[in-house]
């Protein structure tokens, strides 16, 4: 099995991996299907279900599909173009793609909200049309979102392919249990064995500047979130407090006034700094998801800012370490909000960030596993209710809480030898059963938990 560090950490934007980015890609590739007919076409549709259409609203999907049927990617989005263009097709009923004629779309009337039940392949799924000049569909595909921005259209999903394919790797472990024994018989971490199987695809070089410029994202997005204020937009009025806090936490530093339990605050002052850049639109790492994206980047700032003797040059490790514990999870449970609650976006994250923590610590490959496990095992069950739709309430405090879980995961197994009573695998395959038992209210729909519970409006 082989997964990429950059299919699990993306550059994107925010509000949502699964909401935003995925149908973004959808529409992206839509295009380039339609870039090879050798017939006009005049005018596009499209129509949201399951997940997507119940909150697509409150996570841009709407605003992402258009914006991907004019030719946008998440990869290099610019807002100030977006905004421009989205009030052009509006106003025009219009989008007007590289490549291809300018085609009719007007969002009020081709973009249709399905509130039935589900495409029967994914939560996630959406149907894009396009028609002849007299407006009859001629191309229809349907595309599903399966989470963190990994797309599938129905044929590839039917034909049992998975994003998790790709070149063979020389050292394909697909559980826990075989990267352990693969790290025994090697006698590499699991950073250097997962190192040799991207440099089998890529050259060196561009796999460290890959990893250099995800860091680089990750910590800029840190940056912002510490120094912007004002209210996130959807209509909840959420304040972002992170710079408030961070301004205590700087102003506090070196005097009396600091108790040992604020490293928590700053813990989570990190990811919440990420997680109201998601909220707001902006440029963020799937890390695995956007839902989920403040955890591992939190977790490396406090290991660089807050931990004695650590150094950036051991960022990659800890990226290539939590990428290795990410594509375990999605290929043998999921990463999707949608499919499996919250468990499988934060939960998975704070596996991931623990898992790389930990290895960056000196960590072997057994407490690697451990630390990974100790994560992810107390985030099992955790639903995924977003209050209107909206990854802000419960979203945002809940990724510094899984940092804070992941450090703590790190540290109990640093104390330990690697020896421990559940294995990572049975927590993983735990998580996916739960999934499957969860209520489709609390997987990603808002309409149960603190999505009906809260006064939204």
């Amino acid at each position: 099995m082989f997964l990429s560090v950059f299919d699990m950490f993306k550059v994107g934007i925010g509000p949502s991996s699964s909401h935003t980015i995925g149908p973004m890609v959808a529409a992206a590739q839509f295009l380039d299907h339609l870039r090879a007919q050798p017939f006009a076409v005049a005018g596009l549709r499209a129509s949201l279900h399951g997940s997507l259409a119940f909150t697509g609203v409150g996570h841009a999907t709407d605003r992402a599909v258009i914006l991907g049927l004019a030719g946008f990617r998440a990869d290099d989005f610019d807002v100030v173009k977006a905004d421009v263009e989205m009030d052009r097709i509006v106003a025009e009923k219009t989008v007007t793609p590289d490549s291809l004629p300018p085609l009719k779309f007007d969002p009020k009337d081709d973009l249709l909200f399905d509130y039935g039940p589900a495409l029967k392949g994914h939560a996630n799924g959406l149907i894009l049309k396009a028609t002849d000049a007299q407006g009859d569909v001629i191309i229809q595909e349907t595309y599903y979102s399966i989470g963190g921005g990994f797309v599938l259209t129905e044929a590839e999903l039917a034909a049992g392919k998975d994003v998790n394919t790709g070149p063979p790797a020389p050292f394909p472990f697909t559980s826990a249990a075989e990267m352990l024994d693969m790290a025994i018989q090697s006698g590499k971490s699991v950073a250097e064995m997962k190192r040799v199987n991207e440099r089998a695809c890529q050259p060196a070089t561009d796999l460290d500047k890959g990893l250099t410029r995800i860091w680089e994202v990750m910590n800029a997005c840190i940056d912002r979130g510490l120094t912007t204020e004002g209210i996130l937009p959807g209509g909840l009025f959420v304040r972002r407090r992170a710079k408030g806090i961070y301004d205590a936490l700087m102003a506090e530093r070196g005097t009396n006034m600091s108790a040992p339990h604020t490293i928590n605050d700053y813990m989570s002052t990190y990811a919440m700094a990420v997680n109201e850049e998601n909220a707001a639109g902006g440029q963020v790492v799937t890390a695995p998801t956007n839902g989920a994206a403040g955890v591992v980047p939190a977790t490396i700032r406090y290991y660089l800012d807050h931990v004695p003797e650590a150094t950036v040059a051991k960022v990659p490790d800890f990226l290539l370490t939590a990428s290795a514990i990410g594509g375990l999870i999605k290929f043998n449970a999921s990463i999707s909000g949608a499919e499996c609650g919250c468990q499988a976006e934060v939960g998975s994250a704070a596996a991931m960030a623990a898992a790389g923590l930990c290895a960056v610590l000196g960590g072997t490959p057994e407490q690697v596993e451990n630390a990974a496990e100790i994560a992810l095992e107390h985030h099992l069950g955790m639903t995924c209710d977003p209050v209107r739709g909206l990854v802000q309430v419960p979203c945002i405090e809940r990724n510094g809480l899984g940092a804070i879980k992941a450090v703590s995961a790190a540290s109990l197994a640093l104390r330990g030898d690697g020896v421990h009573l559940v294995p990572l695998d049975a927590a993983i395959e735990t998580m996916r059963q739960t999934g499957e038992d969860m209520s489709e209210k609390y997987k990603e729909t808002a309409l149960g938990g603190l999505a009906v519970n809260v006064p939204n409006c």
